[in-house]
């Protein structure tokens, strides 16, 4: 058990039944009344963020997240394959869990996947990622008056705006933040 007094950003805990991890703390204290602690929390499972009110000596309960490093494998259809680094174990994720992060997988790439109580949380992508073009539109000659951009297309779907002398076949480095073109691999 933790006292809310001792919450900081990061610790991740358990409360009514939900696993949450602190982004901000704000304690009230006045002369006449007990401690107002306020913290601001998101939701693991559903990355929902909200504020949760407590007073000084309430008590939650610490929430160990097991972070593994894994391999994602293959898409089996319905769900992605990952191998634990260690064990060699496979576990299957569906891909209405991972939707955005879909998007960057490759084979091969490593992950991180937190745990807690052998459930599933969610994967942490490397930030940036190495992806091959599969479609390219053509640079128009004579259109280098800004820094132009045309569209792309990667290897797992995902569209990006690429400079121009960039072509087909080509592997770029992309943001796993906000899906955007970073350098030329």
């Amino acid at each position: 058990m933790l006292i809310v007094n001792d919450l900081r950003p990061n610790i991740s805990f358990e409360y009514e039944g939900n696993i949450y991890t602190v982004l901000d703390v704000d304690r009230n204290k006045t002369a006449m009344r007990q401690m107002i602690v306020k913290v601001k929390v998101k939701n693991v499972r559903t990355g929902v963020i909200n504020e949760l009110s407590f007073t000084g000596g309430d008590k939650v309960e610490v929430a160990q997240i097991e972070k593994k490093k894994m391999q994602y494998l293959y898409d089996s259809g319905d769900s992605l394959v990952f191998m634990d680094n260690m064990t060699y174990d496979q576990i299957e994720i569906p891909k209405d869990n991972l939707k955005w992060e879909m998007n960057f997988l490759t084979a091969n790439l490593e992950v991180d996947i937190a745990m807690y109580e052998n459930e599933i949380l969610g994967i942490t992508l490397p930030d940036k990622v190495e992806l091959a073009l599969v479609e390219c539109e053509a640079a128009v000659k004579g259109d280098t008056a800004t820094s132009a951009l045309k569209n792309a297309k990667c290897e797992t779907g995902l569209e990006v705006k690429v400079p121009l002398f960039i072509d087909l076949d080509d592997h770029i480095i992309v943001s796993t933040l906000d899906g955007k073109y970073s350098s030329r691999a």
